[in-house]
């Protein structure tokens, strides 16, 4: 009996044990297949992002790299997974001197429109030393506060745009739960901010090369207008001036023959006058003195030919290694800036002198064309410049851009006209030259 009662314990441990052999195998092969589905969802989010990096490189669409941009960070930072809420991005890139939200996912329309100084709080703390930042009080941040879907969020990272000594703007992600942004996650998109970086300078440049392509198209343009414009109101007045007096002197001859001497040498002195302006227009087409002998050369027969064909006054004050600080292409760009600026004072300033000062300052050199003329209310003209036919001051600012120069106009009725362009001589001195509050 008892070895009965034995044998009955022992098969009843024997099929508990069996049975807990199956439920260990059931639960590695549910543990296996989970592991699995994990694996193939991880391979998926690896091949989706490898696909959305190839096509991120592989444009030059501006537009484009920015919303590929934040396919990526979604495929990075967002685990089906998890459940947990989907992160809140956005690119903020610089224009006038201030943030602006490019492209945002999860943003208002307000927040949209709202634009970030970038002088205080992480972001600033993100420019300023173009590192990785976080903020777990997003809310209470001076600058980050002023976006109403980051009201509810718990933390923000706040990434850098940067590429050597340009600052081009911000990437910003937010979430709810405060450790959202694990050290995986914040080096996931370190690696990605890279990649989004690297794409965005091609784009930006090849974007910034198109502009520049069309910009010199216009301004070629309205080169070709002016010197229309110039040989219609010069030399082909002077030319229809000419043969009209030389019919009249020939019908004076018969009549008068002293007065028909005097009209010939008015004739004589119109001709002469002529040759000298259509010599003028040559020099400032193309002034060989230019790339033969400099700048400070060029400069001086510019106020010898003023003076000569139009008795105007210019005197020039300028360092004498000036044409050592820079290249032959920006000297150039320089003296078309001068021609501009003499030219309009010469013709709407009424201005008996014109003096033009070149001095340099570290690594900036700082262009002033200063004249004793009539001067003019620049807020009146600037409110109404695109109804003007003329295009000096649109000239004399897109000529400031080709060398990263910084215009300034000063003026006032009855006080004369000072224009100032402060021409950097490095990348390191144009940097803070853009910036709001620059002083040279």
């Amino acid at each position: 009996m008892r070895v009965m009662k034995a044998m009955g314990t022992l098969i009843g441990w024997l099929n508990g044990q069996l049975s807990n052999s199956d439920d260990k195998q059931a639960g590695r092969r549910s543990f296996a297949a989970d592991r699995e589905k994990q694996l193939e969802r991880e391979i998926e989010r690896l091949r989706i992002v490898n696909k959305l990096i190839g096509a991120l490189n592989a444009t030059l669409n501006y537009e484009l790299v920015l919303s590929l941009a934040l396919d990526l960070v979604d495929e990075v930072l967002i685990d089906p997974a998890e459940g947990a809420a989907r992160p809140k991005s956005a690119i903020l890139l610089f224009e006038d001197n201030q943030l602006q939200v490019a492209i945002a996912r999860g943003l208002s329309q307000a927040d949209m429109r709202t634009r970030l100084p970038g002088r205080k709080g992480i972001v600033a703390e993100a420019l300023n030393t173009s590192e990785v930042t976080v903020c777990f009080q997003p809310s209470q941040d001076p600058e980050l506060r002023r976006l109403t879907a980051l009201q509810v969020a718990r933390v923000v990272v706040c990434m850098p745009l940067s590429a050597g000594m340009k600052m081009y703007g911000v990437l910003l992600f937010a979430h709810r739960q405060q450790e959202y942004f694990s050290e995986d996650r914040l080096q996931l998109l370190e690696t990605v901010a890279q990649q989004i970086m690297i794409a965005f300078q091609n784009a930006r440049l090849y974007s910034e090369l198109e502009e520049e392509k069309e910009r010199i198209v216009e301004i070629q343009e309205e080169a070709r207008k002016k010197l229309a414009r110039d040989l219609h109101d010069g030399p082909a007045q002077s030319i229809s001036a000419i043969a009209m007096r030389i019919n009249f002197s020939r019908k004076l001859l018969e009549r008068d023959p002293k007065a028909t001497l005097e009209e010939l040498e008015r004739i004589e002195e119109l001709a002469l006058r002529t040759t000298k302006e259509i010599r003028q227009m040559l020099f400032t087409l193309r002034p060989l003195a230019l790339e033969s002998q400099g700048l400070m050369a060029a400069l001086q027969q510019l106020a010898d030919k003023m003076k000569e064909t139009y008795q105007q006054q210019v005197h020039i004050e300028a360092f004498e290694d000036i044409d050592e600080s820079m290249e032959l292409n920006r000297l150039g760009v320089v003296f078309y800036i001068i021609e501009e600026a003499v030219n309009n004072a010469r013709k709407h300033a009424s201005a008996k002198n014109i003096w033009v000062r070149m001095q340099r300052s570290g690594d900036l050199v700082v262009l002033e064309v200063e004249d004793d003329g009539v001067g003019f209310n620049l807020e009146e003209i600037q409110q109404n410049y695109e109804q003007r036919g003329s295009l000096g001051m649109v000239n004399l600012q897109e000529r400031s851009e080709l060398i990263s120069g910084l215009l300034e106009i000063e003026s006032h009725r009855g006080s004369g006209t000072c224009i100032r362009v402060t021409i950097p001589l490095t990348e390191e001195a144009a940097a803070p030259l853009h910036r709001p509050g620059f002083a040279a």
